[in-house]
């Protein structure tokens, strides 16, 4: 297992400045490189460990504040544990900042990662993976089409909205990627209905994305997160070993 340590980064886009968080072998080394977006909660602790977790497995993981134009993180204020049912306003002040991050917005940031991730001596040259949580699912699928000769391989989790009826919903970037894809829908996630699960699943055949989608019996929305209401202990341990599964055979 690789010794890992964290460092603090600042990341330059067309819009400003987004902070980031990078986890990376201790001895410097390049490893292959994995762009990790967050979840709607944004850039904390808990995404910081699960970046750990991962650079241990041979990685260099990026973790952006996707949020940034609202502010350095934390942009919210947040408990050490996180229920929306106890905080019902959270969700008042996160949305209109999710709504800001539009297709565009974060197909322009997704650009300025990638460069900070070819440009960095901690990652290895060649394409990278991407994996993303939530909200995250979504911003993968709009990286992986802008972007297909930088990514090789991504993976969302209890991903929501992935395949709607509006212009620019994410399933509509299948025709550009050349990655493979990995999902692993919540059971049951108003987010994700089995009527969008299948519209994804069909768009990626149709187009000819390698994939795998699963959907994680008794796992909710959120499953991952363990600092949050929403944890679940075996959708987690599942997730783990489908995304180092995926990357040990991309990289």
């Amino acid at each position: 297992m690789t010794s890992v340590q964290g460092t603090a980064v600042d990341i330059t886009t067309e819009d400003g400045v987004a902070d980031a968080y990078v986890a990376h072998a201790a001895d410097g080394s390049a490893r292959p490189g994995v762009l990790m977006y967050m979840d709607a909660f944004g850039l904390r602790p808990h995404l910081k460990s699960m970046a750990d977790r991962l650079a241990e497995a041979g990685y260099t993981v990026l973790v952006p504040n996707v949020f940034y134009r609202a502010g350095r993180s934390p942009v919210f204020d947040l408990p050490e544990f996180i229920d929306p049912s106890a905080r019902p306003q959270l969700f008042d002040q996160i949305m209109p900042v999710m709504q800001a991050l539009t297709p565009e917005r974060a197909k322009s940031d997704a650009g300025a990662y990638l460069q900070w991730l070819a440009d960095s001596p901690l990652v290895a040259d060649g394409p990278v993976a991407v994996t993303g949580y939530c909200m995250g699912a979504r911003l993968l699928l709009y990286t992986a089409g802008a972007y297909p000769d930088r990514v090789a391989a991504a993976a969302g989790f209890h991903g929501g909205r992935l395949a709607t009826d509006t212009p620019d919903s994410p399933h509509l970037e299948a025709e550009h990627v050349t990655a493979e894809l990995y999902f692993g829908h919540a059971d049951e996630d108003p987010s994700m209905p089995p009527e969008q699960q299948q519209l994804l699943e069909e768009t990626l055949t149709g187009a000819g994305v390698r994939h795998r989608c699963e959907v994680y019996a008794g796992a909710p929305h959120g499953y991952t997160q363990a600092d949050t209401a929403a944890y679940h202990k075996e959708g987690d341990e599942r997730h783990w070993a489908a995304l180092l599964d995926l990357l040990d055979r991309t990289f």
